[in-house]
């Protein structure tokens, strides 16, 4: 055989070790950082809480989330070890700085907003009409063509149909 053409499989299988080759890194990285926590230790998970170990078992961790409240997770959820420093800036903030707990988040973006135009005469209607109007507006719905609206509504049927099952083969 040519050894040009058995390039593309070399340059293939090469890549694939190299990827491989990494991959264990990263895990024996991980395991060694998983291996250095101790009850104690501040630590963060994969989801992003910060936690402080409690103990430590076979497969799993027991976190002290604040004081009194505890989560069993599995040690494979524990995304970094911290040092006790970058714990404490983490979740203590930094020195001279305090959190403003008191904070209060509104349920809507209404009052975030400040307008002089008062929002009750600018509002519209979005009501049902009353009855009378509902039959009005009936009959003079009844003098077309019921044929034809049930042409269109067959029509727009068969195209909701032919796109469920594009959408279903895809």
């Amino acid at each position: 055989m040519d050894p040009i053409a058995l390039l593309p499989f070399i340059v293939i299988i090469g890549a694939m070790f190299l990827m491989t080759r990494s991959a264990k890194k990263k895990q024996r990285q991980a395991m060694q950082m998983r291996d250095q926590m101790q009850p104690g230790t501040g630590i963060r998970t994969i989801g992003g809480m910060y936690a402080v170990v409690k103990e430590i078992r076979e497969d799993t961790v027991l976190l002290e989330i604040e004081p009194g409240t505890h989560a069993l997770f599995a040690k494979n959820a524990i995304g970094a070890v911290l040092t006790d420093e970058e714990f404490d800036r983490i979740t203590n903030g930094p020195e001279g700085e305090d959190f403003d707990v008191d904070t209060v988040v509104p349920d809507d973006a209404s009052s975030l907003t400040e307008s002089e135009e008062t929002p009750s005469e600018a509002k519209l209607d979005l009501g049902k009409k009353p009855a009378a109007d509902a039959e009005d507006a009936d009959a003079a719905k009844g003098s077309e063509k019921p044929e034809a609206e049930a042409a269109e509504a067959d029509t727009a049927e068969a195209k909701d149909a032919k796109r469920d099952e594009d959408a279903d083969s895809k």
